[in-house]
């Protein structure tokens, strides 16, 4: 009858113990990997919600901008708005100078989302105005 022979028996557990500890190396760099790539993700979706509370809110946005064409500055422009599913749109076929610089400056200082705007010269003080800002 043949013997295994005990020094085959133990080069063949270090064998297996380099491979193990290898595999458990390989493995803690990818978990470290994985863990990397989560905060980073997490991360972005604490950024994506805030994004999503200020502009996704319609009745603060509809609030908002209700207060902005109240002002007395831009009765006198004629501001058109209408309400879409996705967004408002606000238009005005002729308005002054100063009162667009007005709107512009309350909307582009404001936390809207314009998707459209489209601003034609009529005349040296008088303009028209297209706008879409969505939600």
């Amino acid at each position: 009858m043949k013997r295994i022979n005990p020094l085959h028996i133990g080069l063949l557990l270090v064998v297996i113990l380099l491979f193990l500890i290898v595999q458990l190396n390989s493995t803690k760099s990818d978990l470290q990997d994985v863990s990397n790539e989560y905060a980073s993700t997490k991360q972005l979706v604490s950024k994506l919600s805030s994004l999503k509370s200020i502009y996704g809110d319609k009745n603060k946005i509809k609030k908002a901008l209700k207060k902005v064409l109240d002002q007395k500055s831009l009765k006198s422009a004629n501001i058109t708005e209408k309400s879409t599913k996705k967004g408002i749109a606000l238009s005005s076929p002729s308005m002054s100078k100063k009162a667009l610089d007005t709107l512009m400056s309350k909307i582009l200082n404001g936390s809207y989302n314009v998707s459209k705007l489209k601003i034609k010269k009529l005349s040296d003080e008088k303009v028209s105005l297209d706008m879409e800002i969505k939600w």
